[in-house]
């Protein structure tokens, strides 16, 4: 986890589904550090991807911002959502 991806999954809990771009339109990151941030996320299931490009927060990525999970428990490419 890099300080960006918290930021990246409040941005997505407080304004929902988001494309890379949406994220740099709300100043988070750019585009394409944003579209590589959501991909590595998503293989931890944090956020899960809804179509191409659109990303939702997924329950692991809720559970983390409530402060239930913690990131380190998660393995790459589990998908726990």
């Amino acid at each position: 986890m890099r300080p960006v991806d918290e930021r990246i999954m409040e941005t997505m809990r407080d304004e929902g589904n988001l494309t890379p771009q949406a994220v740099e339109n709300f100043e988070v990151c750019s585009r394409s550090h944003a579209s590589v941030r959501l991909s590595k996320l998503e293989e931890y299931g944090l956020v899960e991807r809804i179509a191409q490009g659109l990303y939702r927060l997924g329950e692991n990525g809720r559970a983390f911002l409530d402060e239930e999970l913690d990131a380190g428990e998660l393995d790459a490419t589990s998908n726990n959502s």
